[in-house]
């Protein structure tokens, strides 16, 4: 299997960008949503970069497992918490009792996400630099 960590990195970083522009465009839950996509896709480049696969989309997890190899901090393992939250809500009206998702998520939830999600791709990069 080829080597494309840094293809997934581009990746993360494009949907940092999504992320940033959908909040800007009031598009929160979208914003929180592509905000956890990034990270996830951060710490899947890293994973390409061991050589390892990456299985799911909790970015806590695939902290945790990775965790095994090399430190992570607990401030990146904390962010990680937060956006796994954003995975499913965010796009589902089954996620609340009532109402759709874009009435449940906020400018701050946005920003908060997009800070969490900033955290764990310069923790990537970090990782990423060293292994090179």
């Amino acid at each position: 299997m080829p080597e494309r960590s840094q293809d997934w990195m581009r990746q993360a970083k494009r949907d940092f960008e999504m992320a940033k522009e959908a909040m800007n465009d009031g598009f929160y839950e979208w914003s929180c949503f592509a905000a956890q996509q990034a990270a996830e896709k951060a710490v899947k480049a890293v994973f390409q970069k061991m050589g390892s696969v990456a299985w799911g989309h909790s970015v806590f997890d695939l902290l945790r497992v990775l965790s095994a190899k090399i430190s992570v901090p607990d401030d990146v393992l904390n962010c990680a918490r937060a956006l796994d939250r954003y995975y499913i809500p965010t796009r589902y009206p089954n996620g609340f009792d009532s109402g759709s998702p874009f009435e449940y998520f906020t400018e701050e939830d946005a920003r908060n996400a997009i800070l969490y999600c900033r955290r764990v791709i310069e923790f990537c990069e970090s990782v990423l630099a060293e292994e090179r």
